[in-house]
């Protein structure tokens, strides 16, 4: 298999999983821990705006290499592993509406830049 191929399947794969943990958010049986976490990564991964722009260099794929899939497993632990896998099971049959989701994930992230703006304004 060549190299763009397996990164599409992998890619494939990845954007199953953030379906299958956005379907974990409604289930009744999901601890609201986990809920809560799920929402922001779920929201910050399909966000077409960074909280730590690319554009900086090394820092801005930092988040995006490290702290999503850190955010991604942790999530996974917290999840019952049934809802995980019953949830899974319904995401490979359906087709997620990401462009809502990014819109609300962008919603989100730059929500956390005017608070932090307003934080730093009101410091100095």
């Amino acid at each position: 298999m060549s190299l763009i191929a397996t990164l599409k399947a992998w890619a494939r794969e990845l954007k199953s999983e953030i379906f299958a943990m956005c379907l974990a958010m409604r289930h009744p049986e999901t601890p609201w821990y986990a809920k809560l976490l799920l929402v922001a990564i779920v929201a910050y991964a399909l966000s077409p705006i960074d909280l730590i722009p690319d554009f900086i260099p090394v820092l801005g794929l930092l988040d995006d290499v490290v702290l999503l899939p850190l955010g991604i497993a942790l999530v996974i632990k917290l999840i019952p592993a049934p809802v995980l896998a019953e949830c899974r099971l319904q995401a490979t049959r359906q087709d997620p509406d990401v462009a809502r989701l990014g819109q609300v994930g962008a919603v989100v992230i730059v929500l956390l830049w005017l608070v932090l703006i307003a934080a730093v304004a009101v410091w100095v």
